[in-house]
């Protein structure tokens, strides 16, 4: 089978996230004791490209689940989301289609479910206006295990991480497609060094999670 080829050789090493789907069980997409497998790279195939914001939606994610549910597989459409801010909040509209892709839950363009409304993933992720992120977060986002009534709150942080004084020199040639090819590739070797930072080991500080009552 055909497979994307990634020039990250990290991406294969980031821990995945497994999700269980009573839905796809009963539309016979798979038998009831399997599960999703999401990995880095599906969140990148969903942004159509890779950065600290994608990074950090991804492991965002994997930090609350395993808040919510410690060693159990968490399930889909059993978690409610709701991000600090308007859609337009720097980058909470990006950043939740990550979670979306994940978690399956959605907006008002979600699945409505199925005899009556099982299943339904519809209206399980919103934003609140009248909420305000942490100070210098790039989001905080509330996430809500709802057949125990349990939430989280995490925030993210990427102010910390390093940049290579480089990158404004050659991220517009990256951009633009002016540089060549041992600029671009230069470029993205610098820009993946602080996405790697965010997957493989955030700094202290980075993502903070609340336990909420």
């Amino acid at each position: 089978m055909e497979q994307t080829n990634f020039n990250k050789p990290f991406f294969s090493s980031v821990e995945p996230i497994k999700m269980k789907d009573p839905l796809a069980v009963a539309l016979g997409a798979m038998d009831k004791n399997e599960a999703f497998v999401f990995t880095y790279t599906d969140a990148v195939k969903l942004a159509g490209h890779s950065c600290p914001a994608v990074s950090g939606a991804y492991k965002l994610t994997l930090l609350a689940l395993k808040s919510l549910y410690g060693t159990e597989i968490p399930v889909r459409g059993q978690i409610k989301v709701t991000f600090k801010g308007g859609i337009d909040y720097k980058v909470n509209g990006p950043i939740s289609q990550v979670v979306t892709l994940i978690t399956g839950a959605s907006g008002e363009s979600g699945f409505k479910g199925l005899g009556g409304g099982r299943y339904n993933r519809h209206n399980l992720l919103s934003f609140d206006g009248t909420k305000q992120a942490d100070e210098d977060a790039v989001c905080t986002v509330i996430f809500e295990r709802m057949d125990r009534n349990k939430k989280i709150e995490i925030s993210y942080s990427n102010y910390m991480l390093p940049a290579n004084p480089k990158m404004g020199d050659l991220m517009p040639l990256a951009v633009t497609g002016k540089g060549s090819d041992a600029e671009i590739k230069e470029f993205g070797e610098l820009w993946h060094e602080r996405v790697k930072t965010v997957l493989m080991n955030p700094p202290e500080g980075m993502f903070v999670i609340k336990e909420l009552n």
